[in-house]
Order: C-alpha cells, then structure tokens, then sequence
C-alpha cells in the first residue's frame, strides 16, 4: 500500500498547511476529482487544459516539480459560480477556497499520479476512499 500510504501523508500535510480546520476542503477536491458529470479526474485535467494551463496540470501529473497555480487561476477553471456556491456550502470566502484549492489541488492531483498516468477505476476509488478518511 505504499502509493496509498504516501497519498494519505501528503495530503494530510498539505491539509495542515491550508488551514486544516477546512475538512470540507478536502471533500471538495475529491468532489472534483470523482464527479462523473464532469468526466471525473480526466474531465477536471481537460478543464485545466481548455483554459491554457495544461502547463501546470501536466507538472501535477508528471514526475518532476509541481507549478504553482493561482486563486485567480482556479477561479478562471472553475467558474467563480461554482467556487462562489464551495465557499457559502463551506461558510468561507471565496478568496478562502480558491486559496485552499490552489494549494490542495495539485498536492491530491500528484499524489493520484506518481507515475505520470491518471489513475482508472480501482486504485481511484481506493486513493479516494483513504483521502475521504482523512477529513473526519
């Protein structure tokens, strides 16, 4: 289980970076992650290339440093609708959650991919089942 175990850590330290007390953060992302409306973590990956950042998603992916991605990038990819609708379910602001995302996001999205491939199927859903454990 060391792959699940390293996604576990990780993504606990970077809760404790983003503020920690936002658990909710945390189930947001998977939300994002897991949403078969959106075409799942593909369709999340897709979102972020049509808006001309699959420079950043593909360092979050691929094996070398993450790149950094901003609040303002994240709302520009979401929708500042949808990160408006995250911060009142939540009771934060949206400059909060975009925050929060901008650092979660790419911690959870390369953590799912140590290999440089987007995860299908089993080991998705046991990557999210153990982050979802991590938040309660």
């Amino acid at each position: 289980m060391g792959l699940l175990d390293s996604i576990v850590g990780q993504v606990s330290g970077s809760l404790s970076n983003a503020g920690g007390g936002q658990g909710g953060l945390m189930e947001v992302v998977m939300g994002l992650i897991n949403n078969p409306d959106t075409g799942g973590i593909q369709g999340l990956i897709n979102a972020f290339k049509e808006k001309g950042l699959g420079n950043l998603v593909g360092s979050w992916i691929g094996s070398g440093q993450n790149l950094p991605i901003s609040a303002e990038q994240i709302q520009a990819v979401l929708g500042s609708e949808q990160v408006q609708a995250i911060a009142q379910k939540l009771g934060l602001s949206t400059a909060e959650i975009s925050n929060g995302l901008s650092t979660l996001l790419p911690q959870v999205i390369d953590t799912l991919t140590p290999d440089g491939q987007v995860p299908e199927g089993g080991m998705l859903e046991q990557g999210l089942a153990l982050l979802s454990g991590l938040d309660k």
